[in-house]
């Protein structure tokens, strides 16, 4: 068939799903994290807004990855500043491996109530986004300032300022305390076969990303978040008009924190003789904290 048909009896919690529209010129990217995002929240006692904040990202982490085409590339967000709230927050995505973490001033925090803005967060700071590529084109950064109500909106300006691609993500978050869950939109409009870095111009008035934008704003947080509608079914219902909707099912993801007692052993190898017996311990040991997975890794140097 041209055109995708729902199967509600399908989800895809910790699952990307890709999509394409050929007549619109248009790609896009539809995740939904349950289990695997309280796997990775679990790892440290994030006060509510701080979780929130984590789980927009990491959604924004698994779009942006899903958008990579060949295995061993990643995608690194991070988010800085030196005068909010938030310290530092940084996520990234790998071959379906996902992770992130916070930094943040526990009094500051506190200051701002239950439901700080982006810019109560932050204040005046910045995203960067990095892409490390597998296929031989190396690593490339844009950095935007942290701006609008939201981390997706920074991430739209990101790629229509460093990339030249008009896009429109829509993230949804919801936490009871005990779990949370969270989902995402992501869609862009590449005319003419374009992709990515080679964009000489983007068209935000485009009439093919005006129907699109037009279609895939009107996703609802409680559609994007419903267990009991699939990711496919979310495309249909967005584009079931279009004459040709093309799916392509994305990598399963899960908690990907990469720390091990042999990563950490060639890290501090690189040390000098000196710097390493300053790093010991009364017994020898070199005591190392992973800041994504809150484990403690004893290392004898």
């Amino acid at each position: 068939m041209d055109q995708t048909t729902p199967h509600s009896d399908e989800t895809y919690a910790g699952q990307l799903l890709g999509f394409t529209i050929p007549s619109r010129n248009a790609r896009g990217r539809v995740v939904r994290l349950d289990s695997v995002l309280d796997e990775i929240l679990s790892a440290h006692d994030y006060p509510a807004p701080i979780t929130h904040l984590l789980a927009e990202a990491l959604v924004l982490a698994s779009l942006m990855g899903g958008l990579l085409k060949d295995d061993g590339s990643q995608v690194t967000m991070q988010a800085q500043t030196e005068a909010g709230a938030v310290n530092l927050l940084v996520c990234d995505f790998k071959d379906g491996n996902l992770r992130g973490y916070v930094d943040y001033d526990e009094a500051r925090l506190a200051e701002l109530g239950a439901n700080p803005s982006l810019f109560a967060l932050f204040g005046k700071g910045y995203l960067a986004i990095t892409f490390d590529m597998a296929d031989g084109r190396g690593r490339y950064q844009g950095i935007v300032p942290l701006e609008g109500d939201s981390l997706s909106q920074a991430c739209e300006n990101y790629f229509l300022q460093s990339e030249q691609v008009p896009t429109m993500i829509r993230c949804a978050v919801r936490g009871d305390g005990a779990s949370c869950s969270a989902a995402g939109l992501l869609i862009q409009h590449l005319p003419d076969g374009e992709e990515g870095r080679e964009r000489l111009h983007a068209r935000l008035d485009h009439p093919e990303w005006e129907h699109v934008a037009v279609m895939a704003g009107s996703i609802r947080h409680d559609e994007l978040l419903d267990p009991a509608l699939s990711l496919e079914a979310i495309v249909w219902r967005l584009f079931h008009e279009e004459e040709e909707v093309r799916i392509q099912r994305g990598a399963q993801i899960a908690r990907g924190c990469r720390c091990s007692i042999e990563h950490y052993k060639e890290v501090i190898a690189r040390f000098p003789e000196a710097d390493r017996a300053d790093m010991r311990d009364d017994q020898g040991m070199i005591l190392v904290d992973c800041a994504f997975c809150s484990k403690q890794f004893a290392i004898a140097a």
